[in-house]
């Protein structure tokens, strides 16, 4: 750890919150010389107060100890290249258009890697009164199920939540061609061109 590096960027972080060294050690319940120390690469934070001074400076704890923040870089608008992660403790669900760092339930959360739907996996598809009804004859028991499915095209994604123990059917409006994606618990994402 490049204690420099670190000082610099609380410097930087505690300038752009708008905080002086005394609110900012007051809202620590520290002093603020102990800041001034930090900032001048003298010392780092304290194990026990990294997650008050992430929470007052806006960054990861991760961000602090490497002493940088990164921007990502600008990926187009294609939503047909949206990222998505799902929580493996309470299953929310997360989408991204470009990279992202993301936690949830305190694990950090991974982009899941679509896989192509072989003829067997792939979804039935019917066009019913100017709309497309989707289906399967997954078995959505509570231990394995189909937790959503998306609808991608290049500047549209629609995300629609399926549930354990329903049957799984649903009807998407008649569009453009697209990607249809789909989350099973047990197997990952899948995805199949319509």
């Amino acid at each position: 750890m490049d204690t420099s590096k670190v000082g610099e960027l609380i410097y930087t972080l505690r300038k752009e919150k708008g905080f002086t060294q005394k609110q900012l050690a007051d809202q620590m319940n520290i002093s603020d010389r102990t800041i001034s120390k930090w900032e001048r690469g003298y010392g780092c934070p304290d194990v026990t107060l990294l997650s008050n001074l992430s929470k007052l400076l806006g960054v990861n704890i991760e961000n602090i100890l490497d002493g940088e923040v990164l921007s990502n870089e600008f990926i187009g608008g294609n939503m047909k290249k949206s990222k998505y992660f799902v929580c493996p403790s309470c299953n929310n669900i997360v989408l991204a258009t470009g990279n992202i760092t993301l936690s949830c339930c305190g694990r950090k959360l991974e982009a899941l890697q679509a896989m192509k739907a072989s003829d067997e996996e792939k979804l039935t598809i019917e066009e019913v009164d100017n709309e497309r009804f989707i289906s399967s004859d997954h078995p959505m028991t509570k231990d394995h199920y189909i937790s959503f499915i998306a609808f991608a095209t290049g500047d549209h994604v629609q995300i629609i939540k399926q549930y354990p123990e329903w049957s799984f059917q649903t009807r998407l409006p008649l569009r453009k061609h697209g990607t249809l994606l789909w989350y099973d618990t047990q197997f990952g994402l899948f995805y199949q061109y319509i």
